[in-house]
């Protein structure tokens, strides 16, 4: 029988998601059916989500985030980023109480939380409850102290070197 993992990816380098991804790619390959839940980021159309459109229905992505907290010239209030993830903290939670998917993947999870946007303590108990088949995976940055403690799995991306340092922006196909 199966040990669903509770997987964290984390720090401050890039990677992250992609890593999330591309676990999400291996297991479809084996027929297993992965959920990704987008927190942050917003249902802009991604070069993920439009892979994951041609692997339905053993892959979903739910971009239901809507980008970027408090950054650059971003107008959207605070309190419109708290709705957005309490309604994908729900998404999630349907998709982990159904039994249905053997990974649920929370993207971003770890800044939402790192941000006041939800409490750990609702994460921690998602993570308590899931069905014990089930993998979860939680990605972002500044992941919080509690939810390392229950992982069976940490990974810290570091930046070493990133091309937005050099000026350059975001690529196709490699940021998004």
């Amino acid at each position: 029988m199966r040990k669903g993992l509770v997987i964290v990816f984390t720090g401050d380098g890039k990677g992250k998601t992609s890593a999330a991804l591309g676990v999400a790619m291996r297991a479809s390959g084996h027929g297993m059916r992965v959920s990704i839940v987008h927190f942050i980021k917003s249902p802009d159309v991604s070069g993920e989500e439009r892979a994951a459109a041609r692997l339905k229905p053993e892959l979903e992505i739910l971009a239901l985030g809507r980008g970027f907290v408090n950054m650059g010239n971003s107008t959207i209030p605070f309190e419109e980023h708290r709705r957005a993830v309490a309604q994908a903290f729900d998404a999630a939670s349907q998709r982990v109480r159904s039994g249905y998917w053997d990974i649920v993947v929370l993207d971003e999870i770890n800044v939402a939380v790192s941000l006041g946007l939800i409490d750990v303590g609702t994460v921690i108990d998602l993570v308590r409850t899931k069905p014990s088949h089930q993998h979860m995976i939680l990605t972002g940055r500044d992941v919080h102290p509690d939810l390392v403690e229950i992982a069976d799995l940490v990974t810290e991306m570091r930046d070493i070197k990133h091309p937005y340092g050099a000026g350059i922006a975001a690529q196709q196909g490699i940021d998004y």
